[in-house]
């Protein structure tokens, strides 16, 4: 039982540092909403078009290998908790676990997955800038 009390004490901090952020910053946040700021906000693109547009493989694939090293991660609470009772033999394992990791990762560094922005990509053509009518269209926050 000795291990579940720090744990406890870190939801605690958690949950109460979250609950205390946002009832300060709904007493100290300013108050004047726009429609810019009232609109929904996805990676920095103006929300117009459609939502179902196709998007990259790699974007998935990125997201996907996140995830994986994300769960791997979540292994290592547990491990650590129990490191005095396995000894030598959790350490071998817990090293052989991170090199099977890291030869996984050089992998997908070296395939190149990890590189999806359209400056890696020999088939990209970069657009023509948008005319006066489409910048005038999407500047927020002015009155023109």
């Amino acid at each position: 039982m000795e291990g579940w009390g720090g744990l406890a004490i870190m939801i605690i901090i958690g949950v109460g540092f979250g609950a205390v952020s946002l009832v300060i910053s709904n007493f100290v946040g300013p108050r004047n909403p726009t429609p810019e700021k009232m609109a929904s906000y996805e990676c920095g693109m103006p929300p117009v078009g459609d939502a179902r547009e196709r998007q990259s493989v790699k974007f998935y694939l990125v997201a996907m290998i996140f995830l994986l090293f994300d769960i791997e991660v979540a292994f290592l609470y547990p491990w650590a908790m129990a490191l005095r009772d396995l000894g030598w033999s959790g350490f071998v394992q817990i090293f052989v676990f991170f090199a099977i990791l890291l030869v996984g990762y050089v992998y997908i560094w070296r395939k190149g997955t990890l590189d999806w922005g359209p400056e890696h990509d020999p088939a990209y053509v970069h657009p023509a800038p948008p005319g006066p009518a489409l910048v005038k269209r999407y500047r927020y926050g002015t009155r023109n």
